[in-house]
């Protein structure tokens, strides 16, 4: 890296996150209007990151509908300026678009290498910048405010820099408010992002600059702080580094490494980075891998008993990532690495109490089991505990007696439900939207007649082994919430079978 590293500690540093425009560019990821409300809310109100961006202009009839939702609730609550949408330099058209569902910011596509200018649009720099010119002018003529992209810039720095610089140094003139610098193809590493920055930076002190960065290398993160530490003062993000390809910088990744390695200052609630997280992937449909930093379901899970032993002594496996921050818990993971201080963790989560010789017993069935490749949960413990010891009261309290579904087309599914609980029996019917929620309306019904609610259902997920047979164990994991989380799980070829399984377990469990 060339010239002076710039002293970042303790300044402000602004985000502007992108889920909703660049995120929706991820294959398959379309968010409706309400959900798309619904992120842009959480963002802006309980994420506070400064600016949002949540479409392009000319998409879509429901892209229309969905920004003017948006832009009706930031009116009221007084966010327009911190919404923008993505137009292209098209004469009136983008803009049209972006005043008819009450846009106030528009961020201007423009091209930042000379090959795209040429090839793509057929236009010599100076045309560009004319036809520019004439979409500024408009924007201003309807009340449009206009930041503006230099797409391929980082192409543009490597192959074209002269077109570059005779770009910065035209949109400068002009009423821009900010230059906005894409690595578009995710082709910079750390060093070049900091001498491009640098001078950009340096060249034209009066311009406000944006970074934009893309993961196609998994330098994304590295490169956010490398252009950071070259002066840019703010970054674009995703929530769980949704994007094109390989995705753009991760919010959570980009807060944690601002606060803790540049020392700077964010606006942004770090407790809130996991339910912004959780959401956008249920509204995704992309599942947040179990070992991604910060918001990964594992990354806050010690395997290693001499961790967990480390921890209970004096933290000494601990860092800077404290769950707390972001609104999560530590836990220790049960296995074949277990020790007996991870699965005393596990049973004080449980108000369960061993002398030495039984804690002994029970880690080394679970270290048994973990060398059988089978998953052990907190709540598989207390029956584990009931094995090992041979206790009388390992019977489950509650029995599935027997239960018959029903599907035809063009009827609602139907469940009849028998159930034991503690030598009662019960029964009921009901309907539901699938078989499943079929069975647990009708268990509903059962738990209604002595006003016992049921745990609330978070999280449904299904696992088949790949290789396509019809007859493989299909495992199915359910998240509850019933004074706190806690998953349940069952195996059987049917996966509606599967869920019912994980579902009596859960039962048993809030019966303990």
């Amino acid at each position: 890296m060339t010239g002076s590293v710039i002293e970042v500690k303790d300044q402000m540093l602004s985000i502007m996150d992108t889920t909703l425009r660049d995120g929706e560019q991820t294959s398959g990821v379309s968010f409706s209007e309400t959900e798309k409300l619904s992120v842009a809310r959480i963002l802006l109100e309980d994420v506070k990151v400064d600016r949002i961006e949540i479409a392009s202009a000319r998409v879509s009839e429901g892209e229309l509908n969905a920004c003017k939702r948006v832009l009706e609730w930031a009116k009221e609550k007084g966010h327009l300026q911190k919404v923008e949408i993505l137009g292209f330099v098209d004469g009136t058209v983008s803009l049209d678009w972006i005043n008819s569902v009450g846009g106030k910011v528009m961020n201007l596509l423009c091209k930042g290498s000379l090959k795209h200018v040429t090839q793509q649009l057929r236009r010599t720099p100076e045309q560009h910048i004319e036809d520019i010119k004439k979409s500024i002018d408009y924007a201003q003529k309807l009340g449009i405010s206009v930041n503006v992209y230099l797409e391929d810039w980082s192409n543009g720095m490597r192959n074209s820099k002269d077109y570059v610089h005779f770009m910065v140094s035209e949109l400068r003139k002009l009423p821009v408010n900010r230059i906005m610098l894409p690595d578009t193809l995710g082709i910079l590493d750390p060093d070049e992002t900091y001498d491009f920055c640098r001078e950009m930076i340096e060249t034209y002190p009066d311009v406000k600059f944006d970074f934009h960065a893309h993961n196609d290398y998994d330098l994304a993160i590295a490169n956010v702080f490398h252009a950071i530490k070259a002066g840019i003062r703010c970054v674009h993000t995703t929530v769980n580094g949704l994007g094109e390809r390989a995705g753009n910088a991760p919010l959570s990744s980009v807060i944690a490494t601002i606060k803790d390695h540049l020392k700077m200052q964010t606006q942004v609630n770090e407790k809130m980075l996991t339910k912004i997280s959780r959401l956008v992937e249920s509204f995704s449909g992309i599942r947040i891998p179990t070992n991604k930093p910060l918001i990964g379901e594992f990354v806050f899970t010690q395997c290693a008993g001499i961790h967990a032993d480390g921890d209970s002594k004096d933290k000494l496996y601990y860092n800077d990532l404290l769950p707390e921050r972001f609104g999560r818990t530590r836990t220790y993971a049960l296995g074949k690495t277990s020790g007996k201080a991870n699965i005393k963790a596990n049973l004080e989560e449980l108000g369960i109490e061993l002398d030495n010789n039984a804690l002994k017993l029970v880690t080394e069935r679970i270290i048994e089991l973990g060398d059988r490749k089978e998953t052990v949960t907190t709540e598989d413990l207390p029956y584990i505990v009931a094995d090992v010891l041979n206790q009388a009261d390992a019977e489950p309290k509650i029995k599935l007696i027997n239960y018959s579904l029903s599907h035809a087309m063009g009827l609602h599914p139907s469940a009849t439900v028998s159930i034991r609980i503690k030598g009662k029996k019960y029964e009921a019917t009901a309907s539901g939207d699938g078989q499943y929620d079929a069975f647990m309306n009708a268990l509903k019904a059962i738990y209604n007649e002595f006003n016992k609610p049921l745990p609330k259902l978070l999280d449904y997920t299904v696992t088949i082994p790949p290789g396509g047979r019809t007859d493989a164990l299909v495992e199915t994991v359910i998240t509850w919430d019933y004074k706190r989380e806690f998953k349940t799980r069952g195996l059987d070829p049917d996966q509606t079978a599967a869920a019912i399984k994980a579902t009596m377990r859960m039962l048993n469990l809030i019966e303990m």
